[in-house]
């Protein structure tokens, strides 16, 4: 597998641009009859809709993707749960909200009662560790439209809006910390699994990754909400969060500021991406842009703040560390 190596695995990255591009026009043409009560944060990570003249309740939606299909192969869902929470939570306080409640949604070919057990065991132990709660959600049997599972959730928080975050803050100079993934996360499973295709889930390739391949993959996202929300509440200004999610730390041009990232002291990079880019052919840049590669947040704060927001990110992930600076435009992320 070579050249771009998503597009070959199955995911068309410009296509599903040019689709949500369809869904913004679509939905941008909503006649309500009243005034809108979003707050404008176009390409932001969640949405904020005023509830009076201080409150807004911020939302997000994700779902797990194919790393479902890693667990299938392995009979084991107890960990996909925490995925599902993740991939919301961590977007939800990239606006400066406190999340609260998420709702969860199953699709299944035919009700499991194990199956959705396992599941469930991951998503309540994913919401002990973001501190929210899951008051319902749905199951749906659809066994004329799909085959085996698919899990994805909905996610609310409140945030006040003189306090939202949404980047405009930033300024060059600043510092960019970055926080340890635990691995993939949710994202780019398609790439990785037919990188690894014919590998056995149950050894280590070579001895290269130190437990069982199906292990690595089902590692569970990490779930940023505790330390970022204490660092929200200290005396730290912080400018600007960013998930890193698919698209690497290009994410970081979702902050609103017209600004560049000049990303030189990257995090460490865990051995399984070095093993999907071998088996695939990806080129460095293919990579960062489908993976996080070993950063899974990252805080902007005014380079005053450094040494105090590391200190107080540290107490939770000791590998955390400034990754680079804020720099004057044009809007790009430069690495090395």
């Amino acid at each position: 597998m070579s050249g771009d190596a998503y597009a070959r695995a199955g995911v068309d990255q410009e296509a599903a641009d040019s689709a949500v591009a369809g869904l913004v026009r679509a939905l941008g043409a909503i006649e309500l009859g009243r005034p809108s009560r979003q707050v404008p944060l176009p390409g932001h990570y969640a949405s904020v809709i005023r509830i009076d003249e201080r409150t807004g309740i911020a939302l997000s939606t994700d779902g797990v993707g194919t790393k479902l299909l890693v667990a299938e192969q392995l009979g084991r869902f107890d960990t996909v749960g925490i995925d599902c929470v993740a991939m919301n939570v961590n977007d939800v306080i990239c606006v400066g909200a406190e999340p609260l409640a998420m709702l969860d949604y199953i699709a299944i070919e035919r009700a499991d009662p194990e199956i959705c057990e396992q599941i469930g065991i991951g998503l309540a132990g994913g919401a002990e560790l973001a501190g929210i709660e899951i008051p319902g959600g749905e199951l749906a049997q659809l066994g004329d439209m799909v085959r085996g599972i698919d899990v994805a959730g909905a996610c609310y928080g409140t945030v006040a809006l003189d306090a939202i975050v949404d980047g405009s803050a930033v300024q060059p100079g600043d510092a960019v910390i970055g926080l340890p993934s635990s691995g993939l996360h949710s994202n780019g499973y398609t790439l990785a699994r037919a990188a690894l295709e014919g590998l056995p889930l149950e050894e280590d390739p070579e001895g290269r990754l130190g437990r069982p391949l199906g292990e690595v993959l089902l590692e569970p996202t990490e779930i940023y909400v505790k330390p970022v929300l204490e660092l929200l509440r200290s005396e730290v200004e912080v400018r600007g969060l960013a998930h890193i999610t698919s698209g690497g730390l290009g994410n970081l041009d979702r902050l609103a500021a017209d600004v560049g990232y000049a990303i030189d002291v990257p995090l460490p990079v865990p051995p399984i991406f070095a093993l999907i880019q071998e088996r695939s052919g990806a080129s460095d840049e293919e990579m960062h842009e489908v993976f996080n590669m070993g950063c899974g947040f990252c805080c902007v704060v005014p380079a005053t703040d450094e040494e105090a927001a590391l200190a107080l990110l540290r107490d939770h992930y000791p590998s955390a560390g400034r990754v680079g600076t804020v720099t004057e435009g044009p809007r790009e992320i430069r690495r090395g």
